[in-house]
């Protein structure tokens, strides 16, 4: 309907949002029980997203992996959040192929690496870029299908040459569009622009966003603030 009466573009698509399984299982199982836990529910996660893909039109269509807690693992910084099983990056890459593998070829596919939102703050920043963009690639090794993008956070404190600097490194496919996470209230369309021109020298070609989607703001008015932001960020210099 809202297409219909040209509330959005035709070309729209409804993204579904989802958590990947250790994103879910390894914040709240104990080790000796995560792994057995995790491929039941691994399973029953990838009929839910068959059920999606059944009922969705494929042309409507884009499934979004959250990579929350296995980024964090990945990462490889001291924490005591999550159990250390079944958790090298090899471990991490196979579960993309796996929760992928069922996802038809006409469906869009995009993930958003994440460093959590307990609070609204991340668990713990990342250095440098340098493990988002060996993840990013492992996804594009391992994943049988094609994927349309890939979101990752710049946060304020590390938005420096030495955070932009591993993106010389992406290997991915050269329809596969990079969304960086660098747009943040609290200094504005100004502070956004200096970190576009920052990643500009590592990165050719990009999109914007905020650093964690929308899901920190919380309340409407922050809503509309990050929305005018984006458009004001987005319009010609």
């Amino acid at each position: 309907m809202a297409r219909q009466r040209g509330d959005i573009p035709g070309d729209i698509r409804f993204q579904v949002c989802l958590p990947t399984p250790m994103s879910v299982i390894y914040a709240f199982c104990t080790a000796r029980n995560v792994v057995e836990i995790e491929r039941a529910y691994e399973a029953a996660m990838v009929r839910e997203v068959e059920a999606i893909c059944s009922n969705i039109p494929h042309d409507d269509l884009c499934i979004q992996w959250d990579v929350c807690h296995d980024m964090i693992v990945w990462d490889g910084q001291p924490q005591d959040q999550f159990p250390l099983v079944e958790a090298s990056k090899s471990d991490i890459a196979a579960r993309f192929k796996r929760i992928c593998a069922s996802i038809p070829d006409s469906v869009e596919l995009g993930f958003h690496l994440c460093y959590g939102d307990f609070g609204g703050k991340h668990f713990f920043d990342p250095v440098t870029a340098r493990h988002l963009v060996d993840i990013a690639n492992a996804i594009a090794k391992e994943v049988g299908h094609s994927v349309a993008y890939i979101h990752l956070p710049v946060p304020l404190p590390r938005a420096t040459a030495a955070f932009f600097a591993p993106m010389r490194d992406f290997r991915l496919a050269p329809d596969t569009r990079i969304y960086l996470g660098l747009i943040h209230l609290s200094d504005g369309v100004e502070g956004a622009r200096q970190r576009i021109a920052l990643a500009r020298e590592y990165l050719e070609e990009f999109g914007v966003a905020t650093e964690c989607g929308f899901a920190r703001a919380r309340k409407p008015d922050l809503v509309r603030d990050l929305l005018r932001l984006h458009a004001a960020v987005a319009a010609p210099a």
